[in-house]
């Protein structure tokens, strides 16, 4: 069997084609890293090409191995062959040659902690105020700026007029200065000096021309302004350049991508032969003719139409929902009884969605239904750092006691109390025998903590405040005023990047999660326990329930840009609606190019569906503890109703099936209630319930955290019993008996 037996015509095409600059546009699913390593085994097999002329760059290592292997099984050992990343490709280079712009060879290469101390170090030289401007603020826009090759000078001449450009070109410039006095290059650095050798060094480049006569590109419509560049200049002499992307798929502009170098191309190298893949090999003609009539609304695009030879499918499914919690409901009750029906395995499935905060509800009903999940590209939401950082100051206003809780909130947001002070204070709470949080309140008694005392004076004055106003709030408004009160809210909004805005979108989330448990519990006046130890309890559990060991075989949650590469035999897009997705910055964004990468987002999500597609919406949603209201995505309006099976307001077509109480249920009442239901999902998952307990109301027990506590109540539910407990030190919990332990005394 020869090479070109797998392929299709347009692929032995793109194999074939011999000298001159090719641009290759792979659909989603058309088999592109065939037709790379199938191309370089040609090349070398049959046109003679010495494997040392050959260059084949990729965005990551994993994709990298794979080629060569691939180019391996075909032809054996091509060890001269450079395929790596577009960063390895240029240490390569620069361990040789950087020494020629005054640079030494066994230079530094600093990772983002590196950078952050860097940046922290040249602020306080500066004098820059950081509870202004955020250190994570300056690295992105330094990375920005060499994204672009723009350098100190020319971004000082940029900033002109510009007072926060203006502070950037400042800290910019000691920042370069830092890392050349350091012998030290970033990430970004790699590229950028690079280019400069080249451009400095026309001697150096001229010999890695004569090396790389033929140059292969992946992910070409990734590539950044100084990607572009470095290869642009690679390429500049034999011409010899196969770039091969995807421009429906560039979803990267907020990492640099810039969607022109693919557009453009045939501008660049107007000799340029251009070749289109539109064969998929991975999904349902059905869903291809919906990815195809969302895409053909972008205007920014080479035309192309996906098609595939896999039978047409069933049709793409569109649910729309009055809010979030019937969304996830859905979604969980389905995967469940079609993995119950042998329909589905867990491990076809993936929840795809706009934001990381989006993932919260679809694991608070997995966890009730004992489904397996894993989270891919981000972390369970009660793990997440900012979430855990609120609960801690939760946890203190509520029980000062916990150390934990309040050694990891005394200094965040910064005030000023270092560790070396906070480890004083640890080991003084322990000579005497009382609790950290105690010990702060006479922190002038401390030795060596000096003026630090004060600040931990004012740490316990502001908890003291907020414990103060903890028994007139709802959960919702003790969490805003947390929130305002710190400057926690305020300092992520200053940061101004892209992490501090997912960061603030899962505390709106949080906030939702308030609200809802505000509904439940707010109103029962015959409700003897603080509202606020009973949050706690609820998301202890889902957080406690998170640490059961995983199972491989496990729904995937993901958001969007995540799943890109990825492909599932079951999708489900949720949070289809104006203002999530499209998001409300790229709707009122003042660049129509936003919502065109929007909507490539959407079409990426699309196209990992290989045999089913659900597409889901809710018509109120949950935000910052508030319900808006939204109309659908106008990315599903794009889709023809001839190719869509639609089920609105699914609680209203189902309503008559319904008990009445159900139906008057909140959210939250109903989720209780599904605590008691009998499950149905495979027993390895399901926590393991005892036959019986060895204790029983009124006796005595101890927890290895709360100590000792007489039972007052004992609830059988469909998968554990829920025990209450009055302890003798923290008062009355309500928790699992088999996360609990619970021993008798």
């Amino acid at each position: 069997m020869n090479i070109y037996d797998s392929l299709n015509p347009q692929q032995c095409e793109a194999v074939r084609h011999f000298e001159g600059p090719l641009l290759i546009l792979a659909g989603a699913g058309s088999g592109k890293t065939r037709v790379l390593t199938h191309r370089i085994a040609r090349l070398i097999e049959e046109e003679g090409v010495s494997p040392w002329n050959i260059l084949a760059i990729t965005f990551t290592n994993k994709a990298a191995g794979e080629m060569r292997e691939r180019v391996e099984q075909m032809l054996g050992d091509v060890g001269t062959v450079w395929v790596s990343t577009f960063h390895s490709t240029c240490v390569r280079i620069l361990r040789r040659y950087i020494d020629q712009i005054g640079y030494s060879t066994n230079f530094t290469i600093y990772d983002a902690d590196d950078q952050k101390t860097v940046i922290k170090e040249v602020c306080k030289r500066l004098q820059v105020d950081t509870k202004i401007f955020k250190e994570r603020f300056f690295l992105g826009a330094i990375s920005a700026a060499k994204d672009e090759l723009t350098n100190p000078d020319e971004y000082e001449r940029k900033a002109q007029g510009d007072f926060r450009m203006q502070k950037v070109a400042q800290v910019y410039r000691e920042y370069q200065a830092q890392l050349k006095s350091n012998n030290a290059l970033d990430f970004d650095d790699l590229i950028c000096k690079t280019v400069e050798l080249f451009q400095k060094v026309p001697e150096v480049l001229e010999s890695y021309q004569e090396r790389f006569r033929f140059i292969l590109v992946d992910e070409y419509q990734d590539t950044n302004m100084a990607q572009f560049k470095l290869v642009s200049l690679l390429a500049s002499k034999y011409r010899n350049l196969c770039v091969v992307g995807d421009d429906d798929q560039s979803i990267y502009k907020f990492r640099g991508a810039n969607i022109a170098n693919i557009l453009n191309f045939e501008q660049y190298f107007p000799d340029a032969k251009v070749i289109r893949l539109e064969q998929n090999y991975r999904s349902t003609q059905s869903i291809l003719d919906t990815a195809n009539e969302v895409i053909k609304h972008n205007t920014g695009r080479k035309s192309k139409t996906l098609w595939t030879a896999n039978p047409d499918g069933e049709k793409v499914r569109f649910r729309q929902f009055m809010n979030g919690f019937e969304e996830a409901e859905y979604v969980a009750g389905t995967i469940a009884d079609r993995t119950r029906g042998g329909a589905w395995k867990y491990g076809d499935c993936a929840v795809l969605y706009r934001t990381n905060a989006q993932s919260r509800l679809f694991e608070e009903k997995f966890l009730l239904a004992n489904i397996p999940y894993k989270i891919v590209g981000g972390v369970n939401f009660y793990a997440r750092k900012e979430i855990k950082d609120i609960l801690a100051y939760l946890k203190t206003i509520a029980n000062a006691e916990d150390d934990l809780a309040v050694r990891r909130i005394i200094n965040v947001p910064k005030r000023g109390i270092g560790l070396a002070s906070v480890s004083r204070a640890q080991e003084y709470a322990i000579e005497h025998g009382t609790s950290f949080y105690e010990v702060l309140k006479d922190a002038d008694k401390i030795p060596g903590v000096g003026r630090t005392g004060l600040k931990m004076r004012d740490f316990v004055d502001l908890i003291q405040t907020l414990r103060s106003k903890a028994e007139f709030y709802t959960i919702k408004e003790l969490i805003e005023d947390v929130l305002e009160t710190t400057g926690y809210m305020k300092e992520l909004e200053n940061e101004g990047t892209e992490e501090a805005e997912e960061r603030i979108a899962n505390l709106d989330e949080l906030l939702n999660k308030a609200a809802a448990f505000d509904e439940e519990f707010g109103g029962d006046e015959e409700n003897d326990r603080p509202l606020l130890d009973q949050f706690l309890e609820e998301v202890a559990l889902v957080a406690d329930i998170d640490d059961l060991e995983e199972n491989p075989d496990h729904v995937v949650l993901m958001t969007l840009h995540s799943a890109k590469g990825l492909e599932f035999p079951v999708v489900f897009l949720v949070g289809m609606e104006e203002g999530l997705f499209p998001s409300y910055m790229s709707i009122s964004s003042e660049d129509p190019m936003d919502i065109e990468e929007e909507r490539r987002l959407c079409y990426v999500g699309i196209t990992r569906a290989k045999r089913e597609l659900t597409l889901t919406s809710a018509r109120q949603r949950m935000v910052r503890g508030e319900t808006h209201y939204s109309r659908v995505s106008r990315f599903v309006e794009d889709i023809p109703d001839e190719m869509l099976v639609k089920q609105e307001a699914f609680r209203e077509s189902k309503q008559s099936d319904r008990p009445a109480r159900a139906q008057n249920q909140t959210a939250y009442q109903q989720a209780r209630e599904a605590f008691r239901a009998k499950v149905f999902v495979p027993q390895q998952f399901q926590v393991k319930k005892a036959q019986s307990l060895d204790y029983g109301v009124g006796d005595r027990v101890r927890h290895v955290k709360f100590g000792d506590g007489t039972v007052k109540d004992i609830v059988e539910g469909g998968r554990d019993y829920e025990v209450t407990v009055e302890f003798d030190r923290v008062g009355r919990k309500k928790m699992f008996a088999s996360f609990a332990k619970l021993v008798k005394i």
